[in-house]
């Protein structure tokens, strides 16, 4: 019965020809920052205040001169080392805790789970000052692992809610059968948890990625050293309280995001079924 009423509110609403058109004109608003991102970097200077979406002619001069004035190569290398490090590091601690919590159940993983969940509360913006502090203390400014530390600290939390989720819904019957054939609880994580929470982590990944990538508050306070700079504190020199040349800036901005789009398009498959399977879990 059921199935017929979804088939009678099919014929009267043909969702396949209305929802593309829909989808499409919601996706164009929502792009209309990025393709005016485009366009101002691909305007001459003295047009780069112009309020039309798109100028004539356009022109490379301005990615010409970001590439001129910036050793893009040594801050592309710095940002991709310290996201790949936290990435690694966030992956590896929250799948292991999501494991030993959910799969081992071992004494205080609870109230060390509650306790990293209150964290999730705090705004980063707070803890900022706190933490160039106790880098400065350590002697990391100017280090990459003053940057990856705190970046792995503050994923970790949010990675462990999403890793710990996906377990807790595997099925325990896979770990039972696991223990009675031999395994060690390694070999159970490596064989068996990991296989199942695969969506979740190459979620968790990308997230990351994303996020320690685009990180600027904390990398201009631990990084004043170019040669440690990351490719986010690259726009700094083209704006100010005159914004001296926004098209640059413009431009450079159009440069830092590219890798994220390339990632995406790598890994949209993957990134879609972990979103997918964490509703259907849920």
């Amino acid at each position: 019965m059921n199935r017929s009423l979804f088939r009678r509110l099919e014929v009267h609403l043909p969702v396949r020809f209305w929802a593309k058109p829909v989808l499409g004109v919601t996706l164009l608003f929502w792009m209309i920052p990025e393709i005016y991102m485009l366009s101002v970097a691909l305007r001459p200077p003295d047009a780069a205040f112009d309020s039309q979406l798109f100028t004539w002619p356009i022109t490379l001069d301005n990615f010409i001169t970001v590439i001129r004035d910036n050793p893009l190569l040594v801050f592309f290398g710095n940002s991709l080392f310290v996201t790949s490090g936290t990435v690694i590091i966030v992956v590896a601690f929250a799948s292991t805790f999501a494991f030993a919590a959910s799969v081992l159940r071992l004494r205080g993983t609870t109230l060390l789970f509650t306790s990293l969940l209150t964290t999730l509360m705090v705004p980063v913006a707070s803890i900022v000052l706190p933490i160039a502090i106790m880098l400065k203390s350590f002697g990391w400014i100017n280090t990459y692992q003053g940057l990856i530390m705190p970046y792995a600290a503050l994923g970790i939390p949010y990675a462990i809610v999403i890793i710990k989720a996906f377990m807790d819904d595997s099925p325990r019957e896979l770990f039972e059968a696991a223990v009675i054939d031999g395994c060690t609880a390694w070999q159970m994580f490596r064989h068996v948890a990991m296989p199942l929470i695969k969506p979740a982590v190459i979620f968790v990944a990308v997230w990351q990625f994303i996020v320690t990538w685009n990180e600027f508050f904390l990398a201009l306070i631990v990084m004043t050293d170019n040669s440690h700079k990351t490719v986010t504190l690259a726009p700094m020199q083209y704006s100010g309280m005159y914004m001296a040349n926004p098209a640059a800036l413009f431009a450079i901005l159009v440069i830092i995001a590219v890798p994220l789009l390339i990632l995406y398009a790598f890994v949209q498959k993957y990134f879609i079924a972990g979103l997918l399977s964490g509703a259907v879990k849920g």
